[in-house]
């Protein structure tokens, strides 16, 4: 147990939490890693599917109301076939 203080100046005992990443398909601490590995992890950029270049268009084409304007303006593609004997 560690004692920290809150927002009211009252100190408390809590557990320190532990951080845990994936590292060669196992978890570790990060607590655990060197100082360089550490400031990697606490540096790294997550990806953020909002941000993406392609989320508009997901957005847009995830929505049932757009996908089916979408299949009614279709034309219909006709079989024209390979020639070869079915």
């Amino acid at each position: 147990m560690q004692t920290f203080t809150n927002k009211e100046g009252k100190e408390i005992q809590r557990t320190q939490c532990q951080i845990y990443t994936r590292v060669m398909g196992y978890l570790r601490p990060v607590s655990h890693y060197n100082t360089g590995k550490k400031s990697e992890f606490y540096s790294r950029k997550y990806f953020d599917e909002n941000k993406t270049a392609n989320s508009e268009f997901v957005r847009q084409f995830s929505n049932p109301t757009n996908a089916y304007d979408l299949v009614n303006n279709y034309e219909e593609v006709k079989f024209v076939g390979c020639g070869c004997a079915a």
